[in-house]
């Protein structure tokens, strides 16, 4: 019998609409629904050839992320299969950050954020104070804006920052290679490899195959992105094409994961 892949998911979600509000959710009707952490522990039970030690939680974009921390630390205390939590956070030196935190992040891609707001005075100064405490934070950013996180990260060239979704990439234009190979310089500058549509084999292919190349092995790691994968490819696919890329890498599928959210 073959062994099979020890897993930690590095960017997943749930959220419970009874209580919640999430905007963004009125234009993805395919998930506007509540998700459960047993939904999320289930897709990984259906899955053949995983051990699935737990994942990261990972912000929702929720209209009061007080009570979506509320929410989520009730749930773990009864949970151990959530590992670590990357709660909302407006960056800034006197940021608020629970004492549960992990890392932080603030959306960068959504309507409601300014463009170049990475690069304003209070929030690199954030960063800088989230360097200090060893947190890292998690860039979910326009494609069209990876050149200003390549600035942020020339100001701050030795912070944790984790890049979502392989950038948000539409099409791998020199735009997003010239950006991505500049972004691979950094020392703690992690890649999840998540969020980008599985119909197109070819752009999969090449796509993965850039990044394996670009990026240092130690700071790729693997990402869900559960349950938004199902608005452009869905849970199952989307594994098995990181199981065929990467086969059973231990620092992909765990370790780097481990190593970034101080998971012990």
């Amino acid at each position: 019998m073959n062994k099979k892949i020890d897993i930690i998911d590095s960017h997943f979600h749930i959220w419970d609409l009874e209580r919640q509000n999430l905007p963004w959710l009125e234009d993805c009707p395919p998930i506007a629904k509540s998700y459960s952490i047993d939904d999320y522990k289930n897709m990984y039970k259906n899955f053949d050839g995983i051990n699935f030690l737990g994942g990261v939680y990972v912000e929702v974009d929720s209209d009061n992320p007080i009570l979506e921390d509320e929410i989520v630390s009730k749930i773990v205390k009864n949970e151990e299969k959530i590992l670590a939590r990357v709660p909302r956070a407006k960056v800034s030196p006197t940021m608020r950050i629970p004492v549960f935190s992990n890392g932080v992040r603030e959306p960068l891609h959504v309507p409601s954020a300014p463009k170049g707001r990475c690069l304003e005075d209070g929030f690199v100064e954030g960063i800088k104070e989230l360097t200090k405490k060893n947190l890292s934070f998690d860039s979910c950013n326009r494609v069209d804006e990876l050149s200003d996180l390549v600035k942020l990260m020339e100001k701050v060239p030795n912070a944790k920052v984790v890049l979502d979704h392989v950038g948000n990439v539409e099409k791998l234009d020199e735009e997003y290679k010239e950006n991505m190979k500049a972004l691979a310089k950094f020392p703690n500058l992690y890649v999840k490899v998540s969020g980008y549509p599985t119909e197109d084999k070819e752009f999969v292919r090449d796509l993965l195959s850039f990044i394996k190349e670009t990026f240092d092995a130690k700071r790729l790691m693997y990402a869900s992105n559960w349950p938004v994968v199902e608005l452009y490819s869905n849970f199952d696919e989307h594994l098995e094409i990181l199981i065929d890329t990467f086969g059973d890498d231990e620092d992909f599928f765990k370790n780097n994961a481990k190593e970034c959210y101080n998971i012990f």
